[in-house]
C-alpha cells in the first residue's frame, strides 16, 4: 500500500498581500553577515588597492606637477589689436594694386618698378570684373576666361623664352601677374560696350583702340622686366596683340 504524507494547510495572509505567494523567510536566529571594519587606529589594508574618492583632500600626481602654467602676460599679448590685418595675412596689398592700376591706366609711360613684384590678387579682380560686365551683357564666361587667360600666359611665356633664349628671366607666374594686369583696357571696353550698338564701325574703332593699349602695356612692361627681350620687341607685341584680340571677340 501507498504511504500516505499529512500535508500542512496553506494559510494566505490577509489584506493587500493576499495575492503574494508565500515566500520563506529566514530564521530569526539567522546572523546577517557584516564587513569588518578597520579600526581608527589602523590605517588601509596594504594587501589592497585604496581609491581615495575625496576630490578636496586629493593631492595632484606627480607625473603632473610639470603641467605648463599660463601667465596673464601670454594671453594679454595676442589680443585682437595687435594681430595684423585680414588682407596683409593673404598677402593682398590693395595700396599696390591700386598703383599698378594707376599706372596701367597711363599708356604713354607706365612705371615698370611697381610691376617688379607679381600678384594674382590684381589680375584676378580684373577677370572676375571683365566677366561680370560680360554677364550684364547675358554670356556667362567665367570659365571661359579664366581658361584663356592661363592658356595666353603660357603662350607668350613659351614665345618670349624662345625669343630670348638662355638670357631670358621671364617666369610663368610674372608672365600670368602682367597678361592679367593689362587685361584692364579689356574690362573699360567690355563696360563700355553695354552702352554702345553692337556690329556698328564705332564699336570695331573702340575694341582696336583697347586692343592695341593691352599690346603696347604689355609689350613694354615684358621688355622691361625680362632681360632679352628687347630686340624681338615686335614678336612679343605680335604675341600680345593675339592674346588681347582673342579677348575683344568675347565683346
Amino acid at each position: 500500500m501507498a504511504k500516505e504524507f499529512n500535508v500542512p494547510p496553506v494559510v494566505f495572509p490577509s489584506g493587500a498581500s493576499a495575492n503574494l505567494p508565500n515566500q520563506r523567510r529566514a530564521p530569526a536566529s539567522a546572523p546577517t553577515f557584516q564587513p569588518s571594519r578597520p579600526t581608527a587606529g589602523l590605517g588601509p589594508n596594504p594587501n589592497l588597492p585604496f581609491m581615495s574618492f575625496d576630490i578636496g583632500s586629493a593631492q595632484p600626481s606627480s607625473s603632473f606637477s610639470a603641467a605648463p602654467v599660463f601667465a596673464a602676460s601670454t594671453i594679454s599679448s595676442g589680443s585682437f589689436e595687435d594681430e595684423p590685418p585680414l588682407l596683409e595675412e593673404l598677402g593682398i596689398n590693395t595700396r599696390q594694386i591700386w598703383r599698378k592700376t594707376v599706372s596701367i591706366l597711363n599708356p604713354i609711360r607706365v612705371n615698370s618698378n611697381l610691376h617688379e613684384d607679381a600678384d594674382l590678387s590684381g589680375p584676378f579682380i580684373f577677370l572676375m570684373a571683365f566677366g561680370l560686365f560680360q554677364l550684364l551683357a547675358g554670356k556667362f564666361y567665367f570659365g571661359i576666361i579664366l581658361g584663356w587667360v592661363t592658356v595666353a600666359a603660357l603662350f607668350v611665356y613659351v614665345v618670349f623664352n624662345m625669343l630670348a633664349g638662355r638670357s631670358g628671366n621671364l617666369d610663368l607666374y610674372r608672365c600670368l601677374t602682367l597678361v592679367g594686369y593689362c587685361m584692364l583696357p579689356m574690362v573699360i571696353f567690355s563696360a563700355i560696350s553695354l552702352f554702345v550698338p553692337h556690329g556698328g564701325v564705332v564699336i570695331f574703332t573702340m575694341g582696336a583702340v583697347f586692343v592695341l593699349w593691352s599690346t603696347r602695356v604689355c609689350t613694354q612692361l615684358l621688355v622691361e622686366l625680362a632681360s632679352g627681350g628687347e630686340e624681338h620687341r615686335g614678336l612679343i607685341a605680335y604675341a600680345c596683340w593675339l592674346v588681347y584680340m582673342l579677348f575683344s571677340l568675347l565683346i
